[in-house]
């Protein structure tokens, strides 16, 4: 087998092991469900390390830095738009502002900035950016739009 034909064959293994963030685990697959588990634990540090190296890249749109801070004044903020006292949905605001934000962030500084930085695994940070698309298509336009805006 060829070199090209190897990588291609690890590449379609690996997409089909892949869990998306919107597929639904079914209740006799629990590799899978624990895969989606490791997955998340192992994004979470690789995430703040991209964002914070990002904040630090004079590459990266000013304007997208300051609303990432602005998503998370509005997170530590007492004050929102759907109180935190309603279970679930009161924190929803907060979790897609901030999302929008670091979608926003990771949007506009290109993805050779984003690869350069990035310490884990691609299929990791495809995975990310899944989430954020999802996350995306979750807000109504017009926000979406007064938030593009505000980013850059």
């Amino acid at each position: 087998m060829t070199e090209v034909n190897q990588e291609e064959a690890n590449q379609e293994e690996a997409n089909q092991e892949r869990v998306r963030p919107d597929e639904v685990v079914q209740p006799g697959k629990s590799l899978q469900g624990t895969r989606l588990i490791q997955d998340t634990i192992l994004i979470v540090p690789n995430l703040v390390k991209l964002v914070g190296r990002l904040l630090t890249d004079p590459r990266v749109p000013r304007r997208s830095k300051i609303a990432l801070g602005a998503a998370a004044a509005y997170v530590a903020s007492p004050i929102d738009l759907i109180p935190e006292v309603i279970p679930i949905i009161g924190w929803a605001d907060d979790i897609l502002v901030l999302l929008l934000a670091i979608d926003g962030l990771i949007t506009r500084s290109g993805p050779e900035v984003v690869e350069e930085h990035w310490d884990g695994p691609v299929d990791l940070l495809s995975l990310i950016e899944d989430v954020l698309a999802l996350a995306r298509g979750v807000v109504p336009s017009k926000i979406r739009g007064i938030f593009d805006r505000l980013s850059g």
